[in-house]
C-alpha cells in the first residue's frame, strides 16, 4: 500500500473495523469511513484519530480519488456505498484481508479463539508482553483498560488478535480468523453460538477446525481442557497441543485458590510440577480459565514466571467486562458484555465471588441475534436464576427474525419464578431504571448484561439512584 493512499472503510464503528482505521493512519493512509449509527466508544476513538466518518451510508460518501474500500462485514448488497463501489469497479477488500497483507505477514500472530473469554484472553496477552517490555502489536474487541484503546503497533515480534468465528464479508463468508496467519492458537472452549450464520454446532465445528489445520508444525495449540469439543479438535493439530484446565488434570493447571474482593491468589502447576505463584483481578473458577491460557503462550514465548506474575497483577481488566461503572445509595452497578447463557452464568458466578454475601440483580437485554431468537430459551433461565433477582428487557428489534423464532421474554420469566426467582418481563429502560430504583437497597448489585449500549441503562439507573432526574 502506497503512503498516502486513500483508504475508505464501511461499516466504521465496528470494534475492528475502527482498529483497522487507526492503523493505516499510523501508517501513513488517508483514511475515512461510513456506518449506518456513530457510537461510542469507536465514534470517540475515531473523532480522537481525526479520521473523518459519514452517517448515513450514501453513494457521495466515496472521494472521487479513493485507492481502497474496506466492506465490513455487516455491510451487504443494497448499501448505497457498496453499489457505488461496484458501479465504478473501484478496489475493494475485507478487514482480515488487509489485515493480514499490511501487519500480520511482518510479525508471528498470536490468534486467541473460542466460544468465550476472546476479548479478556486477547488483552491479557497483550498487557503481559506489554507488561515484559516485548512491545506487542493487538488488535481486540473491547478495550484493555490498561492501554485505554483497542488496538497497537508496536516494533515488537507478536501481534495478539482476538480470533473472531463471525463471517468475513458478504462475498467472503469463512470466518475471520482464517485469514490471520496463526502461529500460536488459544482454543479455550467451543459451543454453539451465533445461530445467523451456523446452522449447528458441527458447522461451529468445521470452522473451528479449519483455524487449527493452519496453525504450521513449529507452532502451538492452547486447548481449554473442560471444553469436550475443544479437545476433539484439538486431535486434528499438527503442532503440539497443550491443555488447561482449573482444578482439573491438564498441561498447565490451577491449585490452591483463594478469592476475595481483590481477585484471585492460586498456584499454578505445569506438567505435575508446581510452577509458580500468581494473583490478579480474576473472580472465581471461570475466570482463571483466560490467565492460565496466557500464561502457556507466554511461557512458550520464553518470558519469565515473574514476568506472569507481574502482568497478571498488574491488568486492570476490559471494558465492560465485569466493569463497575457506579456506585450510589450503596448500589454497585456493573456493565458486562454477557450476551450467551454460558457468559451470563460465568459473570453472575463471578460477582458473588468479587461481592459475597450481597444481593445480585441481572438484568439483561437479549440482543445478538442468538440472544432473541428461542436458540437457549431454556439455558438463558438456567442461567440468570443463578441471581437473587432478574429483570429481563424486551428483546432488541430486528427484521430478520420472525415473531414465532424469537425468544420468548414471558416464558424466561415464567421459567425462573418457577424455580423460585423472583423476576420480572420490563420492556423499556426507562421503566426497568424507575423500578429498580423503588426497590434496590444498600449492598446491591446490578449486572446490567448485554452486547448493545442497552439504551444507557448503567448511566441512568446511576442518575436515578442519586437522585438526578
Amino acid at each position: 500500500m502506497p503512503d498516502g493512499a486513500r483508504i475508505h472503510l464501511l461499516g466504521i464503528c465496528g470494534t475492528a473495523m475502527a482498529s483497522l482505521a487507526g492503523m493505516l493512519k499510523e501508517k501513513g493512509c488517508r483514511v475515512s469511513g461510513s456506518d449506518e449509527d456513530i457510537y461510542p466508544p469507536m465514534s470517540e476513538m475515531l473523532a480522537e484519530l481525526g479520521i473523518p466518518v459519514h452517517s448515513p451510508y450514501r453513494s457521495d460518501n466515496l472521494a472521487a480519488d479513493v485507492d481502497l474500500v474496506v466492506v465490513g462485514n455487516a455491510v451487504s448488497r443494497g448499501n448505497p456505498e457498496l453499489e457505488e463501489v461496484l458501479d465504478r469497479n473501484l478496489p475493494y477488500t475485507s478487514m482480515p484481508v488487509l489485515l493480514k497483507d499490511l501487519f500480520l505477514r511482518e510479525r508471528s500472530p498470536v490468534v486467541m479463539a473460542g466460544t468465550h473469554g476472546k476479548t479478556t484472553t486477547t488483552s491479557l496477552m497483550a498487557w503481559v508482553l506489554q507488561s515484559a517490555k516485548r512491545d506487542p502489536s493487538f488488535l481486540v474487541g473491547g478495550i484493555p483498560l490498561n492501554f485505554g484503546k483497542s488496538y497497537q503497533l508496536a516494533p515488537g515480534e507478536n501481534f495478539v488478535i482476538e480470533g473472531d468465528e463471525y463471517d468475513t464479508a458478504y462475498f467472503d463468508k469463512g470466518p475471520k480468523f482464517l485469514h490471520y496467519l496463526p502461529q500460536l492458537v488459544v482454543l479455550g472452549n467451543v459451543e454453539y453460538d451465533h445461530a445467523d450464520i451456523y446452522p449447528d454446532l458441527d458447522s461451529v465445528v468445521t470452522a473451528f477446525s479449519r483455524l487449527v489445520n493452519l496453525i504450521p508444525r513449529g507452532g502451538l495449540l492452547v486447548v481449554g481442557a473442560e471444553s469436550r469439543t475443544a479437545l476433539e479438535i484439538a486431535e486434528r493439530a499438527f503442532c503440539p497441543v497443550e491443555t488447561f484446565a482449573v482444578g482439573g488434570a491438564a498441561t498447565w493447571e490451577t491449585r490452591e485458590i483463594e478469592v476475595d474482593e481483590g481477585g484471585s491468589r492460586f498456584e499454578v502447576w505445569h506438567e505435575g510440577k508446581r510452577y509458580a505463584s500468581m494473583a490478579g483481578p480474576f473472580w472465581g473458577a471461570s475466570a482463571l480459565k483466560n490467565p492460565l491460557a496466557v500464561i502457556a503462550v507466554a511461557h512458550r514465548l520464553g518470558l519469565s514466571a515473574e514476568e506472569i506474575a507481574a502482568g497478571l497483577h498488574s491488568f486492570q481488566g476490559v471494558a465492560r467486562r465485569l466493569q463497575v461503572r457506579g456506585e450510589e445509595r450503596g448500589v454497585t452497578v456493573v456493565d458486562d458484555f454477557a450476551h450467551h447463557p454460558t457468559a451470563i452464568r460465568h459473570t453472575v458466578e463471578s460477582a458473588r465471588q468479587r461481592w459475597p454475601g450481597r444481593r445480585v440483580w441481572a438484568v439483561f437485554e437479549p440482543r445478538s441475534y442468538t440472544a432473541r431468537s428461542q436458540v437457549f430459551q431454556d439455558e438463558f433461565a438456567g442461567a440468570l436464576g443463578l441471581a437473587d433477582r432478574v429483570v429481563l428487557a424486551a428483546v432488541y428489534s430486528s427484521r430478520r427474525l420472525a415473531s414465532e423464532q424469537e425468544l420468548s421474554e414471558e416464558e424466561v420469566v415464567k421459567a425462573l419464578s418457577a424455580g423460585g426467582v423472583e423476576a420480572w418481563f420490563i420492556p423499556e429502560v426507562e421503566e426497568i431504571v424507575d423500578f429498580l430504583g423503588q426497590r434496590l437497597g444498600d449492598g446491591d448489585v446490578v449486572l446490567g448484561m448485554s452486547n448493545g449500549s442497552f439504551g444507557g441503562f448503567h448511566q441512568k439507573l446511576l442518575q436515578k439512584l442519586g437522585g438526578v432526574s
